[in-house]
């Protein structure tokens, strides 16, 4: 039982701290409802138009908002009360959904309305992740933090596994419009638990932190004065945008595997079943010193099973999916990481601000690489557009460690 306590993710904030509690299980079933409009949006272009192009400018629609969300978020968290702002950004979600809903039960929507849409429940989202990182120090304090950090991870993977393999059941089975309503309703019992959670003002009260645009320069200055958590985000946008080809998922499972729409929900849940099968046996991370080194590797091994998952002849789906997974894998090792050297490096008056600039570049980067990809595609071929993708993921990784070696170097005492 010690040997599995030091694989098996540590699953003690969750029965030393109720709110925590509380705030993982909403966090659950809104990260699930996301999956689900993640899925069910892409495929509807698809079946729109024909075109990745059109899929990829998805991600594009979502970028805008996504950042001024994300910058929003940072101009107020350090000043107001968490919870509430988690509050008003899960109605603004649930809102979002049923007017996709409302649009798919029309037939053939203008494509522009599905953009805008979609564009207006990803600033949500970019609204509600970073508060809610924020709040999680608040809730179980430093000692508890890595294992709090890796049970969410646990919950961001286990949605992104059975989010998408349910909405690729409802889309074969009862059409887009039913996805949107079960996203609906996933979203309406998360509100419920978040008001079970207690008020969460910020430290002080809110008193000597700074609010509005003033507060996010302050953010961006901060980050850009320490080197190490700079590189952890531009390591990660290298990796979303050239490594993350899920605008292509559409075109993959309908003209080159063949698997219709069970099939492409297969294809987004493989990173999320890898994922959490890496979050779940996250129990060693916390005995990792040299965490800016193991981003690297982690990410390097992102970019490889990338390229190799376009490289899988397509007789041989299984192996893709096992590929897809691994990948995932990969980066929930990176995302940990990654954001325990946030947590760790950012003093508690300014851990919202940066929270938020991380969610701002987690979230747009994978936009970009929609994209990148699409367009890629178009111009070339989707197999070209996958297998350059990750040997460019590959090279970024070189180049900033050769300009910038700062995040290979660093090790947990540092902070």
């Amino acid at each position: 039982m010690a040997g599995l306590r030091g694989v098996i993710v540590d699953i003690a904030p969750l029965r030393a701290f109720p709110d925590y509690r509380r705030l993982w299980g909403a966090d659950l079933l809104a990260s699930a409802a996301h999956e689900l409009v993640a899925v069910a949006v892409p495929f509807q272009v698809y079946v729109l138009t024909g075109s990745s192009l059109a899929v990829g400018l998805v991600g594009a629609a979502e970028l805008v908002p996504l950042l001024l969300g994300s910058l929003a978020a940072g101009a107020f968290v350090d000043a107001h009360d968490r919870r509430r702002l988690i509050l008003v950004a899960q109605v603004g979600a649930a809102a979002c959904a049923a007017g996709l809903a409302l649009l798919a039960a029309a037939g053939s929507p203008p494509l522009v309305a599905i953009y805008a849409v979609a564009a207006a429940i990803a600033g949500f989202a970019s609204i509600e992740a970073p508060v809610r990182n924020a709040s999680i120090p608040q809730l179980v304090g430093t000692n508890y933090l890595p294992p709090a950090l890796a049970l969410n991870q646990i919950v961001g993977q286990l949605t992104a596994l059975a989010g998408p393999a349910l909405a690729g059941v409802l889309l074969a089975t009862l059409g887009v419009t039913a996805v949107y309503v079960t996203a609906v309703a996933g979203f309406a019992v998360a509100l419920v638990a978040i008001l079970r959670v207690r008020p969460l003002p910020p430290a002080g009260g809110g008193v000597a932190a700074r609010s509005g645009w003033a507060a996010v320069r302050e953010g961006l200055a901060f980050a850009r004065s320490t080197p190490v958590l700079l590189s952890t985000f531009v390591i990660d946008l290298n990796a979303m945008i050239f490594g993350m080809p899920r605008a292509l998922f559409p075109a993959l499972a309908v003209t080159t595997y063949h698997v219709g729409p069970g099939g492409l929900g297969l294809m987004y849940a493989a990173p999320g079943a890898g994922a959490l099968l890496g979050a779940a046996a996250s129990g060693w991370v916390g005995g990792v010193r040299r965490q800016g080194l193991a981003v690297i590797v982690s990410v390097v091994a992102w970019g490889a099973a990338i390229v190799a998952f376009g490289l899988v002849p397509r007789e041989w789906f299984p192996l893709a999916l096992v590929l897809l997974a691994a990948a995932g894998w990969a980066d929930v090792v990176s995302a940990v990481f990654r954001n325990t050297i946030l947590q760790l490096v950012a003093p508690d008056a300014m851990r919202g601000r940066l929270s938020a600039l991380h969610i701002a570049v987690v979230t747009s980067g994978p936009r970009l690489g929609d994209v990148e990809a699409g367009a890629v595609a178009a111009a070339t071929s989707v197999r070209f557009s996958v297998v350059s993708g990750g040997l460019a993921c590959i090279a970024g990784v070189a180049i900033l460690h050769a300009v910038s070696p700062v995040l290979a170097r660093y090790r947990r005492d540092d902070a």
